[in-house]
């Protein structure tokens, strides 16, 4: 197994590492959260560089294989839902939960959608869909998102507002969701030749 494969396997043995730290407080009491969420964050921060690093290293010294195909997108999406999911359910991001719901719907459709048309464009004429700009964006904005989340509260914990309502947070949301849709409808857009409803 080469580097950029080992990278992508230590990114998703990370992903349960820094779900547990995010619910841990729920369990060991909330006086807990600052240090679990720093915990969270840190290994969230470098299971997401990790997807750099293979990325880059695969291209550059030729080592891209099938494997690393396969697992790097699936890395990528269950580390985002992973803290999704723990973000509906910990009690300091309860008041959110509904939220978290629309926005991980919306977020699945979308990767479910491209994920789809990138299998249509393969089986159909060999086309390879790779990761546009939109798409790198998104990725980019989930990550800046799952971070401020995470630490938001803690930085700015002299302004109640801010603790209460954590705004960039909820400003990168937004961004991440627009960026979410418009990648996608640009995906389908440029690739509509395997959406014929007639074959």
């Amino acid at each position: 197994m080469n580097l950029p494969n080992k990278l992508t396997v230590l990114r998703v043995i990370l992903i349960p590492f820094f779900m547990l730290f995010i619910l841990l407080p729920d369990f060991i009491g909330e006086n807990n959260r600052l240090w679990c969420d720093l915990v969270a964050a840190a290994i969230f921060g470098i299971a997401s560089f990790t997807d750099f690093l293979d990325g880059h290293i695969a291209r550059s010294q030729n080592l891209v294989t099938d494997f690393g195909k396969f697992m790097d997108p699936i890395a990528d999406k269950v580390m985002v839902f992973g803290a999704f999911l723990c973000f509906m359910v910990a009690n300091p991001y309860s008041e959110y939960r509904y939220l978290f719901a629309i926005v991980v719907f919306i977020v699945l459709l979308r990767e479910f959608a491209v994920t789809s048309l990138r299998l249509v464009a393969q089986s159909a004429g060999g086309k390879v869909i790779a990761a546009d700009k939109l798409g790198k964006l998104k990725t980019v904005t989930q990550i800046c998102f799952i971070l401020f989340a995470l630490l938001e509260k803690h930085i700015l914990f002299m302004c109640p507002f801010c603790v209460k309502y954590m705004p960039i947070t909820c400003a990168l949301c937004v961004a991440m969701l627009v960026l979410t849709v418009a990648s996608g409808i640009n995906y389908l857009k440029n690739n509509k030749e395997f959406l014929d409803p007639t074959k």
